[in-house]
């Protein structure tokens, strides 16, 4: 059965949203008006690389069995869907039409699936240990979120890398590391039935009789989400200098073994809150894909560019980590790093950039 996807927006979005439309589903992209009229019109490309293949693939939404449509926050009616995607960056969800739409979907009681880096703060309520701390400091206006019922939200890590390319149309996206998403399960089994059976599909899809990467995975626990953490805090963050940006490789690569107690200093906060090592991902793991990071994150490089906000999951790490009694000097210092740069760009006259 063809199930009707909401995915608030349409650049890091329109990836779910293809392998959505390819397993035979509809889905629409919420963005600004003048990119819902070119989707609408054009469609969106997403190229993904094959398996045993040298070079990427263009995968055009108008060849796929579901349906896809754009619009705006305005236009939406959200008795249409079963599920909403939340693939904006955190500070984005501050835009005026965009809160108004997000009451109306707290208020029809919609399963939300966010393929953040910066967990929804209704997320984290989840987690007994984090349900009762003082975390809103690290959210852009944590006034969004305080509608959503805890177990209507969970969270998809968004593993795959992927960008547009600045040189192309806001409808395209090139898909660098293919990777899995990995969701955690809702409160209500009706809600996980769903998602498998989003996976099953998604899982199902060929292309030219191949297998396409990235999967959707479903996992019970509420902490394999979270093993993106360690990576964030040992390579996406520390790329943000005093200076010029470095690319992901050098943060982690520069110095292995400050890399490696960041690293594991975050996973041990993780199983502090309950999380099994099963969980989590292996440094040697992320250290070799790391080596073939050449570029800044995307943290990094919207600083440069001078956004006054970004998201704040070094900022959230630290706050459990003292909360926990388990400071670390080089977490506080990459916060440090980060507030004062972004502290530059709002004295500069920065701050209308969202």
């Amino acid at each position: 059965m063809a199930r009707n996807i909401l995915i608030l927006g349409a650049s890091y979005g329109s990836l779910l949203a293809t392998k959505l439309l390819m397993a035979g589903h509809n889905v629409t992209l919420v963005c600004r008006k003048k990119t819902a009229d070119l989707i609408n019109r054009e469609g969106t490309e997403v190229r993904i690389q094959l398996r045993g293949e040298a070079t990427h693939r263009s995968i055009f939404s108008r060849d796929l069995p579901g349906t896809l449509d754009a619009t705006p926050p305005e236009d939406v009616d959200v008795s249409r869907y079963d599920l909403v995607g939340l693939a904006m960056q955190e500070p984005q969800y501050t835009n005026h039409t965009i809160r108004v739409l997000m009451i109306k979907i707290a208020a029809a009681k919609l399963p939300c699936l966010s393929i953040m880096n910066m967990p929804p703060l209704p997320y984290l309520k989840r987690i007994p240990d984090l349900a009762g701390m003082d975390l809103e400091e690290a959210y852009t206006n944590p006034g969004v979120w305080e509608r959503f019922e805890p177990g209507l939200m969970t969270l998809c890590s968004p593993d795959p890398q992927a960008f547009r390319p600045p040189e192309e149309g806001a409808n395209v996206l090139h898909v660098g590391l293919p990777t899995n998403f990995k969701a955690a399960t809702f409160a209500d089994e009706a809600h996980n039935r769903l998602l498998r059976e989003l996976e099953a599909d998604i899982d199902a899809v060929r292309l030219d009789g191949q297998d396409v990467p990235v999967k959707l995975k479903v996992f019970d626990s509420l902490f394999v989400p979270l093993a993106k953490w360690s990576m964030l805090l040992t390579g996406n963050y520390r790329c943000i200098t005093p200076n010029e940006p470095q690319s992901i490789r050098e943060a982690v690569h520069g110095d292995l073994n400050l890399s490696q107690s960041i690293y594991e200093h975050v996973d041990a906060l993780a199983r502090r809150l309950g999380a099994d090592p099963e969980d989590q991902v292996p440094f040697g793991k992320y250290a070799k894909a790391a080596e073939s990071l050449l570029k800044p994150s995307s943290a990094a490089r919207a600083v440069a560019s001078g956004a006054p906000f970004i998201e704040r999951v070094d900022l959230l790490v630290k706050l459990i980590a003292h909360q926990l009694d388990m400071p670390n000097a080089e977490i506080d210092r990459t916060v440090q790093v980060v507030d004062r740069k972004l502290s530059e760009k709002i004295f500069a006259g920065g701050s209308d950039g969202i």
